[in-house]
């Protein structure tokens, strides 16, 4: 299996944990009646959980991008050492992004999602 693959293994899996992690604050901050309720009414989120289901969100963004990249990498047997660093980069920056957004600390959500753009652009140069 090709590195890009094998992150995108990686990616599969983080898509999962974020998926909790998300589901996991946002039902906590809405109490836990709620919860386990049949979940009919709205109820606000806090700071944090909202900051967590934007970034979830904006991973979904990201990741058919990430996808497309590393099939046709490994379809194409045009795995480099540059495409498998990309994958790398992304998959970690996309690690990275998770607290950085939650944290609210100015700046380094954003270095955070430039760093994993460029793991995409490492895995795209090669292929143009």
């Amino acid at each position: 299996m090709t590195p890009e693959l094998t992150y995108l293994l990686y990616a599969a899996i983080l898509l999962v944990a974020h998926t909790l992690i998300q589901a996991t604050f946002s039902d906590l901050s809405k109490g836990l009646g709620w919860a386990l309720g049949p979940q009919d009414e709205d109820r606000d989120q806090n700071v944090i959980a909202a900051r967590i289901e934007r970034s979830l969100r904006n991973y979904l963004e990201t990741l058919p991008a990430f996808i497309i990249l590393a099939v046709i990498i490994a379809l194409t047997d045009a795995s480099t050492s540059s495409t498998a660093t990309g994958a790398a980069v992304y998959f970690w920056a996309r690690i990275a992004y998770i607290p950085a957004y939650a944290s609210g600390i100015p700046l380094v959500r954003s270095v955070a999602w430039f760093a994993s753009l460029a793991g995409l652009a490492m895995m795209a140069l090669p292929l143009l």
